[in-house]
């Protein structure tokens, strides 16, 4: 198991997991993968003012991701309650996953902010499983849907395989 520190990055294959979803299903990685890219986000708290702005930008392309055959999988500590509030309060068409024991936080390595609040990192992961991107910033909660919109994009025109940042793109 990765420990804090041993950050997943470019190039780095996705870990597995499986955690409750705010339907209450059973959600796992690997049955996305093969399939469609995944936009993994990992985010501090539902209904604070960040992560709610967050959650609408990817709510707001979300039909975008899926035209681009990627599916947004965002991930917090919060409880499936309290994300099926949170989904339902925003009108939000993809998938939360609790985290409440913050296992797949750890095994990403996202690292929290002044020790005391969870990260905002996110994470696109291509079809074969490998990290493609990787983006982090506690306070411009916005700018990760950018970030994952404009790798996506530069992977699907053909770029030489090179993504917006120089990492390798999908």
């Amino acid at each position: 198991m990765q420990e804090m520190g041993e950050n997943i990055g470019v190039g780095d294959k996705a870990p597995d997991f499986s955690l409750p979803s705010q339907s209450g299903g059973l959600f796992t990685l690997h049955e996305l993968l093969g399939t469609k890219e995944v936009v993994l986000y990992f985010y501090p708290k539902d209904n604070t003012p960040g992560c709610t702005a967050e959650a609408k930008a990817f709510r707001d392309s979300y039909e975008v991701f899926r035209e681009m055959g990627a599916e947004v999988v965002g991930v917090s500590s919060d409880s499936v309650e309290s994300h099926s509030d949170f989904a339902s309060q925003c009108d939000l068409p993809f998938i939360l996953l609790s985290d409440a024991g913050g296992r797949v936080r750890r095994l990403y390595g996202v690292p929290s902010t002044m020790g005391l609040i969870p990260g905002r990192v996110t994470y696109v992961i291509d079809r074969q499983g490998v990290v493609r991107h990787v983006f982090n910033s506690q306070f411009n909660a916005t700018k990760h849907v950018e970030e994952a919109m404009k790798l996506l994009k530069s992977s699907k025109d053909g770029r030489d395989g090179v993504g917006p940042d120089g990492g390798t793109a999908i």
